[in-house]
């Protein structure tokens, strides 16, 4: 069996390379400028909200503390009458790139932990390309895209934007399964 601590290259290989990608894929690509619509008035919701002194956080409305409140005939009004939706409202200012990039680096990384934890397990020191290539590449998919399919299910995200997130980490998974089966530790 591979020990986990010989594939610090790998991982970080990996880490690397799946951000670099993504970075490629959001700023070059333009399949993702669909991704999200305006507002009809954006300056007089975004007055309306501002008004509402809104904390940073992840709302939805009609909201509902119990299930007991689901069932009174006014809730479920506000639910026939609409609109629902969901809201993430952050921190005001300018994006923190710097941080975002960092922390989307260290998801890659530790989603390249989890693959490495996953391959080590289930394919030995010396193996072909190919068995590596495919442990890591489902596990791969896995570990990058399946995360967002609950946010269409539930929260009403569109399937054309899940299929293209999808899309992205299959191109993620590729690109990390070629680098783990390239430098996978040869036998002995």
């Amino acid at each position: 069996m591979v020990s986990m601590t010989s594939l610090w290259l790998v991982i970080l290989a990996g880490g690397a390379a799946s951000f670099v990608a993504s970075m490629i894929v959001w700023m070059l690509l333009p399949h993702h400028r669909s991704d999200y619509s305006g507002l009809p008035n954006e300056d007089g919701t975004i007055e309306t909200l501002r008004s509402q002194n809104l904390k940073p956080g992840f709302y939805n409305f009609p909201h509902c503390s119990s299930w007991d409140e689901l069932k009174k005939p006014e809730m479920q009004k506000k639910f026939d009458d609409g609109p629902i939706g969901y809201m993430t409202i952050v921190p005001n200012g300018m994006p923190p790139m710097g941080r975002n990039m960092l922390m989307q680096f260290l998801y890659f990384v530790i989603a390249g932990v989890v693959i490495a934890y996953v391959v080590h397990l289930a394919v030995p020191a010396g193996a072909e390309y190919m068995a590596v290539f495919r442990i890591a590449a489902a596990t791969g998919l896995l570990a990058y895209g399946f995360g967002v399919i609950p946010d269409a299910i539930w929260y009403g995200r569109p399937w054309s934007v899940v299929f293209k997130h999808l899309f992205d980490a299959l191109l993620y998974a590729l690109l990390t399964a070629a680098l783990y089966a390239w430098l996978w530790p040869a036998a002995g």
